[in-house]
């Protein structure tokens, strides 16, 4: 038989049915927690340090991948310039020419070493030096030992001091060094509307692009294009880091004449002379060449050989087996 109860009696009993199950929640979950956090701890703490590690790896390769991307190609995809300049600042980039010495295997040419520096004494001297360049440099590269005596011979240089304590005038030998258009920085800056010539024995190691860069640089003069403005006493060559360069056009048709009856045209001459300071700047180019060959070959021929005794001679010995029988006691028989 069923009794009716109040509808309060029957709230309040429902309110108390409800506390009970949520204090029997709440004291059942710490122990479900801690069951719970110490049987997954390992697990966890093992999956955690193998995604910091992979994130650590892919943030790695992925800073790496940016740095040669950009170390290649100056400027990342998609992504606008960061630097101040422009591409213009840095110069037009030269173009890649087939230099006859840019092979393996081949060397100056030495023709075009002589006509270059004919090209330099009668062009180039007035205004830039060659430090590091004495005639006896030319010896056997060029000119035979009696021509280059002879034009050192042309060249005045200040010796001395003689039994008088006073410095005199003599005529150069092979032991000289190419002479210097000016006496010093300051006399060379006021020649040149305050530019300064570098000197050009080792200008091909010291121009980004080498020889291409300078082959380019002697045969691109051009007018500037509209909108640039360059001023008095500059000259616009796109090749140069800002366009505006202190030298003006040097090489023209015609400028020398060769002695073996070769064309003197402009690019011929620019041709020439880059050959003549890619010279300057490795005399031992030509040698380094030749003991690179021969230590090729040398050390390819050991190579054959190691590999010969590695499989005929060693081999036997190294995979030989060795047995020990030790001697039968015949006391105990």
């Amino acid at each position: 038989m069923l009794t009716r109860l109040p509808l309060a009696a029957l709230r309040g009993a429902r309110a108390s049915s409800a506390s009970n199950a949520f204090a029997a929640a709440r004291s059942a979950a710490p122990k479900q927690a801690r069951f719970a956090s110490t049987s997954a701890a390992p697990g966890a703490f093992e999956a955690f340090v193998g995604s910091r590690a992979t994130l650590a790896g892919v943030t790695l390769f992925s800073a790496g991948s940016i740095a040669w991307y950009t170390h290649l190609y100056g400027s990342l995809p998609f992504v606008g310039e960061v630097h101040a300049n422009s591409l213009a600042d840095d110069g037009l980039h030269p173009g890649v020419y087939p230099w006859p010495h840019g092979g393996l295997f081949d060397t100056f040419d030495h023709s075009s070493i002589r006509r270059g520096f004919q090209v330099y004494r009668e062009v180039c001297a007035a205004c830039h030096s060659l430090d590091r360049i004495a005639w006896r440099n030319l010896v056997g590269v060029s000119h035979t030992v009696d021509e280059a005596r002879t034009l050192a011979e042309d060249i005045e240089y200040e010796d001395g001091p003689d039994d008088n304590g006073e410095m005199f005038q003599r005529p150069g030998k092979l032991a000289d060094y190419m002479p210097k258009p000016y006496p010093n920085e300051e006399a060379a800056r006021a020649g040149n509307a305050g530019a300064l010539p570098p000197d050009l024995s080792l200008i091909i190691k010291a121009r980004h692009g080498g020889a291409d860069y300078v082959f380019s640089l002697l045969t691109g003069y051009i007018d500037p294009p509209a909108g640039v403005e360059i001023r008095e006493g500059m000259n616009y060559n796109p090749y140069f880091p800002g366009g505006a360069i202190g030298m003006a056009r040097l090489l023209f048709d015609g400028l020398v004449e060769y002695d073996d009856g070769t064309p003197a045209t402009t690019s011929q001459m620019a041709k020439d002379v880059v050959t003549f300071l890619n010279w300057a700047a490795e005399p031992e180019h030509d040698e380094r060449k030749k003991l690179g060959l021969k230590a090729v070959i040398l050390f390819s021929s050991l190579f054959a050989i190691s590999i010969w005794v590695k499989k005929f001679k060693w081999s036997v010995i190294k995979n030989r087996k060795i047995l020990y029988n030790p001697p039968v006691d015949k006391t105990h028989h």
